[in-house]
This record gives structure tokens, C-alpha cells and sequence, in this order.
């Protein structure tokens, strides 16, 4: 199995991939763990890219969260079996996103790159609530169901998503 996991900003994407690893005995790539250096410093796409290829390449199933359209992104929605989009409302995401911060404050989650403990500040704030969720990503997200509709999904709040799950729909 190879499902893509993409969305906004604090709709779950790393929980729901490491719940799917879990299920499908599948290794996670959390791309935030490619995309970040220590301190938030931003990785050469280059590196990014050859590193995702890399997994990729040597992995018969996988479970890939985060969107970063600049890192094999095509490759990665052309070869999932699955392609999930959580695009839950902005005030739920904000919500998540400050639970997660006061939780993990200091810390760094397994879904962040070693050397980035979970912070908050105005740029991240901007982009969970405006940012993140322009009128032409979530565009992008629907052309992506238009190209992939037999193994896209899409959902937009808690409910259909523990409804997809608990439904095993994720089981092609």
C-alpha cells in the first residue's frame, strides 16, 4: 500500500500517516523531516528531493505526509494507491495547532526534523489560518481528485474522517 497524505496545516496528517504505518506495517516519511535542518533551516531542494527519491525508491509500501509540491510531488500522487486530503476548517486547525504546541512545547515531535522543536509564531499563525489554504490550494486539491478520483479522498472534519477509518475504506 502507498498512500499520500496531504492538507492543511493542523488537520492531523502525520497522526493519520503513523496510524496508517501502524495498520499497514508501512515505513512514514513525515516530509517536514526532509524539508527542515536543524533550527527550521530550510534543506536545497536538492537534497530534498534526492532523499524522498531515495525512499521512494527502495520502499515497496509507504505512507508520505505533507504537501511541499516542489518534492516529487507528481511521483508520489502518481505511484499512491491512495491519495487522502484533510482540509479541515481553519478555527479546528488553529485549535489542533495550539493543543499540539502547548503539548509538545520544547520538544521535538517524531513528525519534525531533528534540531526543530515545536514552536509557534506569527509566520506559522498566518499560515495555518490564511497562508496554507488559498483559494488556489484547495483548487489544487480538487484538480487532484479530478486526475485521481478512483484513489482520491477527501475530508473535511474529524467526524468523516473517523468515519473513513473506522469503515475501512483505506483498505483498497
Amino acid at each position: 500500500m502507498k498512500i499520500a497524505i496531504l492538507g492543511t496545516s493542523g488537520s492531523g496528517k502525520s497522526t493519520l500517516a503513523q496510524t496508517l504505518g501502524a495498520t499497514y506495517h508501512a515505513p512514514v516519511l513525515h516530509l517536514d523531516t526532509v524539508h527542515f535542518l536543524p533550527g527550521w533551516v530550510e534543506r536545497p531542494l536538492d537534497e530534498e528531493n534526492a532523499i524522498v527519491r531515495r525512499f521512494l525508491d527502495t520502499h515497496e509500501s509507504w505512507i508520505i505526509d505533507g504537501n511541499y509540491t516542489k518534492t516529487c510531488y507528481d511521483r508520489r500522487l502518481e505511484e499512491a494507491d491512495q491519495i487522502i486530503v484533510l482540509c479541515f476548517d481553519r478555527f479546528t486547525c488553529l485549535s489542533r495547532v495550539l493543543k499540539r504546541w502547548w503539548k509538545n512545547r520544547g520538544k521535538v515531535r517524531s513528525s519534525s526534523a531533528p534540531g526543530c522543536e515545536e514552536k509557534i509564531d506569527a509566520e506559522f499563525l498566518w499560515w495555518v489560518l490564511h497562508q496554507g489554504r488559498t483559494p488556489a490550494k484547495l483548487a489544487g486539491y480538487q484538480r487532484i481528485g479530478q486526475q485521481y478520483p478512483e484513489k482520491f479522498v477527501f475530508l473535511k472534519n474529524q467526524s468523516q474522517l473517523e468515519r473513513f477509518l473506522s469503515s475501512g475504506s483505506y483498505s483498497l
